[in-house]
């Protein structure tokens, strides 16, 4: 009997389990609660602050303000790159350290002063996102809020008087809201000149701090001393409105500023060809620098002369004296028709020593390749007297606060005048009714110049620099510029104006530098920024 009541009571919770999962499935299925609603999804905007707070422990920046930018892609690439970006700046850390150090310890009488060990940790810093500023001017800022919970081993020994102690910093935090400004952009790689970088608040920083094993900061009353002599400290070096200036690039070569004057005289030309039918010839000469956007120098012209006399003068604006070079070119003009070319020939302005002039006998060639037989053909020759007249190295030298000011005028410039320049930096939303292809003209007395054409863009940037040497101050001209496109492919309608402007001088002469962005007449939404600058004899 004890058999089959086992066998019994087997079957029995075996049937009796699977009836009740069955019928537990059929209950959960067909008799839901009706009172279950779809959960609430609310913007975060319209949260609760304990349910924000909930979501986010530490509520980024980017959300608080609406003006900061997420950084995520910048934080993925120093999270992969902080391996070696650790090793590469501990490094030259200790690059930098060790000189400072070997000159310091002497006035303390240290022995010696060493890193044993120097790691930043395996934990980055962290973008919690970034503000950028856009302005008129030629520079680029930014605000990025960066926090840095880290763990850093820094263990530093010093020996003295035959003793050895051993300090070592743990458990570095951070948080920094620094201001970056990249200035003045230049068309130099990496495109920017100088690094000022500043404070817009005092930093927090919090770190353990041990010497001999015992940690420093657990005494009472040293944290907070620490705490406040670092951030005094470091306001007073680094707050803004003061800044940490970083140089990149030499900043008279970066903005390819002038750096002198070359004087040059053409005195005459020899033994020139015919060209014209009745045995003569009508040269003139034409004068160009390399790497140089202003129009060519050239002399009046020596009607049916084979052996002219110029003796003219010409003051030509020099930006590199390692890499220029003065173009000569002799052409016999012609009343009608393309005036033809009689000869030309280079000068290296390395072959021009400074303040020295320098008189020049050359060959007129066809042109400068070496291997053409043709420049065997004797063309006459030209006489030229050249002086390079390099300006002073305080007016060269241009700090933060000076790139403000504008320079001098050149030497040569008239008595009582001066150098207008006009700078032509970029256009928005300038749309032409057939084509786009903008380009810009400027007119001021009556002297015509353009800059370079931008193929199909609406936002064009030029940045191209014209100057007008003028006798006296243009306080009572005006400045036409106007934006042009032109199209070879639309030939009923092969150029178009995109709007223009009339700027009065007066201004620019009265402030020295004006640096505006004008809405364009005849334009619909188009906007011109141009510089204007009036330089005399005195900087301004």
């Amino acid at each position: 009997m004890g058999f089959f009541s086992a066998i019994l009571g087997f079957f029995g919770f075996g049937v009796g389990i699977s009836i009740g999962l069955v019928a537990g499935y059929f209950l959960f299925i067909y008799f839901q609660p009706t009172n279950v609603e779809d959960p609430e999804i609310k913007p975060m905007v319209e949260q609760e602050q304990e349910t924000l707070q909930r979501m986010f422990p530490e509520i980024p920046v980017w959300i608080k303000s609406p003006d900061f930018d997420r950084l995520d892609w910048l934080n993925k690439f120093l999270e992969y790159m902080w391996p070696y970006l650790d090793k590469a700046i501990c490094k030259t850390a200790r690059n930098i350290a060790k000189p400072i150090i070997a000159e310091q310890i002497p006035k303390y009488k240290i022995d010696s002063v060493e890193f044993e060990t120097l790691t930043l940790g395996s934990l980055p810093p962290t973008f919690q996102g970034m503000k950028v500023y856009v302005t008129d001017e030629k520079e680029l800022i930014m605000e990025p809020s960066v926090k840095w919970a880290g763990n850093p081993n820094v263990t530093v020994s010093v020996k003295a008087f035959g003793l050895k102690a051993t300090v070592q910093v743990v458990d570095l935090q951070a948080f920094l809201l620094p201001r970056i400004t990249l200035k003045p952009l230049v068309p130099s790689f990496p495109c920017f000149a100088n690094i000022y970088v500043s404070l817009m608040e005092k930093p927090h920083v919090d770190f353990g701090l041990k010497l001999i094993g015992a940690d420093l900061m657990s005494i009472p009353g040293v944290y907070r001393i620490v705490q406040d002599i670092i951030k005094d400290q470091v306001a007073n070096m680094y707050l803004w409105p003061k800044t940490l200036e970083v140089p990149v690039l030499d900043m008279s070569k970066a903005l390819k500023r002038p750096v002198g004057i070359l004087h040059v005289k053409v005195l005459q030309a020899m033994k020139l060809k015919k060209k014209d039918l009745l045995g003569a010839s009508d040269p003139y000469v034409k004068l160009k620098l390399t790497d140089d956007k202003l129009p060519s120098k050239k002399t009046t012209v020596k009607h049916k002369n084979l052996n002219p006399e110029w003796n003219e003068e010409f003051n030509m604006i020099v930006k590199d004296p390692d890499s220029q070079v003065l173009e000569i070119n002799v052409y016999d003009w012609e009343q009608v028709g393309k005036h033809d070319k009689m000869g030309m020939n280079v000068i290296s302005l390395k072959e021009v020593s400074p303040e020295e002039p320098k008189r020049f006998t050359l060959d007129l060639l066809k042109n400068m390749d070496p291997n053409d037989v043709q420049n065997e053909k004797s063309r006459g020759q030209i006489v030229l007297e050249l002086t390079y007249k390099p300006f002073k190295e305080e007016d060269l030298a241009k700090g933060f606060e000076e790139t403000q000011t504008v320079p001098k005028a050149p030497e040569g410039t008239p008595e009582g005048g001066g150098l207008l320049v006009v700078i032509v930096h970029e256009a928005q939303d300038v749309e032409g009714k057939y084509h786009t292809n903008p380009h810009v003209r400027l007119i001021f007395r009556g002297e015509e110049k353009k800059t370079k054409r931008i193929k199909k863009n609406r936002d064009p940037r030029w940045e191209d620099e014209f100057h007008f040497m003028v006798d006296e101050p243009p306080t009572n001209d005006r400045l036409h510029v106007e934006v042009l496109s032109t199209s070879s492919r639309n030939l009923l309608h092969q150029k178009e104006s995109l709007g223009y402007i009339d700027i009065n001088l007066g201004d620019v002469v009265a402030n020295k530098r004006i640096n505006e962005r004008y809405h364009l007449i005849d334009s619909k939404n188009g906007r011109l920024q141009v510089e204007l600058q009036w330089r005399t004899s005195q900087a301004g």
